[in-house]
Parts: structure tokens; C-alpha cells; sequence
């Protein structure tokens, strides 16, 4: 059966004590005025005692559900509803807000999405535009540089032969440190030989320092969607990033992991400084990570406390889940 709306009732219930007030002063009009005035009071504080139930009666569910609302965290991938937010309200007007809710936050959550997804897309193809104009022009300008030295050198005299050798091992060593910054932008690794070994190319490269680095890898990623591939490369390269630059780490721990569900999940854990909650929020990259997993539906937990070390794990949810 519909339940009729506030305005509906209030109307009628108004409708009929004042009718009955109407009726009652009539049937007594002869009488004392005390007496009519006695009845006029009375249907007015009857009115007022109506209302009040009533209007507590629809507007409790209404404040439990603003409260329920104001509690939804709309930083998660498809924001984690309380279970009394399901479209079906105690009364039409909870219901009514509920399901207009519901299909707001629906759709934020597809735009977020589409949004999401179409600025990952741009991104990347600008990181393998300059990717290819590092490789491209500024290699070729340092590889003609370093071919007029070698010339030069041919024909100098001895006096200059250490400034050329020391000019021509600088030249040598931009150009390596120019296609490790190319490799950054746009991992050849990732579109030639899959996820686990580009993420298993970062950790080596971590590995050759002063850092022992593991890596460990189960499950099979080739049907991994373009987009999970690169989100998860690019949280592991922040991560691996982070533990390398700001951690003071002597071991990172890298796992990749395909769920039994079709989804992913990353875990990079370093023994290093660790750092506190305020600190989170300057330069450590962390944002950029959970707008990177939300793009895809996944979620991203840091842990970490000073002197404890930090543990950053990324769960990406299969087709199905999202």
C-alpha cells in the first residue's frame, strides 16, 4: 500500500480538527462564550499534539538517513554504502530522497570513471610523446656530440686529451641517465614483456644500489586490461620511488599477485623511517596513487609509523567487481 505524503496528511489531519472544532463550537454555540472559547483552545492544542506526533513520526527516518549519508566516503572506489541506504526508505519522502541519492552518487561514480580514465589516457600519451622526443632528438644531438669528440680528440693535442676524455664521459653519462628518463615516462617494458617483468625491471634497477630488493610474482597478467596494467606499474614505480628517495630503507619486499577473483593486488613493504600522518600528505606522491587506483575501482592502504617502516598494498578488483 502507497504511503500517502507529509503534505497529504497534515492537510487531512488539519482538514478534520478543525472540522471537529467547527463542529463542536456549533453544537455548543449556545451556550457560554467561556465554553466556546474552552473548545477553541482545546482543538488547538489537539491540533498541535497531532502534528507533533506526526511530524516526529516522518522526520526521525529523514535525520537518520542525512546522518547515514554524511558518513558515506565518497574517496573510495563505488562509495561503501551503510546497509540502511538500500532504496527502500520507512517513509515516501526517505524513500524517495534515497533512491535520488543513489542514482546521483551512480552516476558520479560512472563520470569519475570516464573522467578518470580519459585523463590516464591523455597523460600517458604525453609521458610517450616526450618519451620519444628524449629518445628521438635529444639522444641524437648527444650521440652527434659525442661523435665531434671523438673527432676532436683524433686530432688534439695531448695537452687537451683529459678534458676531452672527462667532457665525453659527462656527454656519455647524460645520455644514459636521458633513456632511464625515457624508460620512466613510457615503460617499453610494460607493452613489450608484460607486468610482472616491467615491475620486476624497477626492482632491479632499485637492487643495484645500496637496497636489497625482492620480487615476487604469482599468477598470470597477460588478460589484464590496459588500464590496471598501467596504474599498478605506476603505483609500484611510486612506491619503489618513495622507499628509495625519502625511507633511509635497507630492504624492499615487492609482490604481485593475481586474486582468484580475475583482480590484482600489490604489496611494496620497505624496513625503513617510516613516517607519520601529516607527513603523508607532502611529496611522498600518495594522492597521485589514489586517484591512479580509483580510476580503476581499486583500493590503496598505506601503513606506516616512524621507525616502523611503510607497507603500501593496491587491490584492483576483477571485471566483475567493478
Amino acid at each position: 500500500m502507497r504511503r500517502r505524503a507529509l503534505f497529504s496528511q497534515m492537510l487531512a489531519l488539519n482538514a478534520a480538527l478543525v472540522g471537529a472544532a467547527a463542529l463542536a463550537a456549533g453544537l455548543i454555540g449556545d451556550l457560554h462564550l467561556l465554553a466556546a472559547i474552552g473548545v477553541g483552545l482545546a482543538a488547538a492544542i489537539s491540533a498541535l499534539v497531532v502534528n507533533q506526533l506526526l511530524l516526529h513520526r516522518r522526520f526521525t527516518p529523514l535525520e537518520r538517513l542525512i546522518e547515514e549519508m554524511e558518513k558515506v566516503d565518497l574517496s573510495r572506489p563505488g562509495p561503501l554504502f551503510p546497509a540502511s541506504i538500500d532504496g527502500v526508505g520507512e517513509t515516501e519522502e526517505v524513500e524517495r530522497i534515497e533512491l535520488a541519492f543513489l542514482r546521483m552518487m551512480r552516476r558520479l561514480e560512472a563520470e569519475r570513471r570516464r573522467a578518470g580514465s580519459a585523463a590516464l589516457h591523455a597523460q600517458e600519451e604525453e609521458r610517450a610523446r616526450v618519451a620519444r622526443d628524449l629518445h628521438d632528438e635529444v639522444n641524437q644531438s648527444l650521440t652527434g656530440l659525442l661523435l665531434r669528440l671523438e673527432a676532436a680528440r683524433a686530432e688534439a693535442p695531448p695537452a687537451l686529451e683529459p678534458e676531452l676524455a672527462e667532457t665525453k664521459a659527462l656527454a656519455n653519462q647524460a645520455m644514459g641517465e636521458l633513456l632511464q628518463l625515457a624508460r620512466q615516462l613510457r615503460p617499453t617494458a610494460l607493452d613489450d614483456l608484460g607486468l610482472a617483468a616491467a615491475i620486476a625491471g624497477q626492482v632491479e634497477q632499485l637492487g643495484r644500489g645500496e637496497v636489497k630488493a625482492d620480487f615476487a610474482a604469482e599468477g598470470d597478467f597477460r588478460d589484464l586490461g590496459d588500464d590496471p596494467q598501467l596504474v599498478v606499474y605506476r603505483v609500484a614505480q611510486e612506491a619503489l620511488s618513495n622507499a628509495a628517495r625519502h625511507s633511509g630503507a635497507r630492504r624492499v619486499g615487492v609482490e604481485l599477485r593475481r586474486r582468484d577473483d580475475g583482480g590484482v593486488e600489490l604489496t611494496v613493504a620497505d624496513d625503513g623511517r617510516g613516517f607519520a600522518f601529516e607527513e603523508s600528505q607532502r611529496g611522498l606522491g600518495i594522492a597521485g596513487m589514489r586517484e591512479r587506483a580509483l580510476l580503476v575501482g581499486g583500493e590503496l592502504t598505506i601503513e606506516s609509523r616512524p621507525g616502523a617502516g611503510t607497507t603500501v598494498r593496491l587491490l584492483v578488483p576483477g571485471e566483475s567487481g567493478r
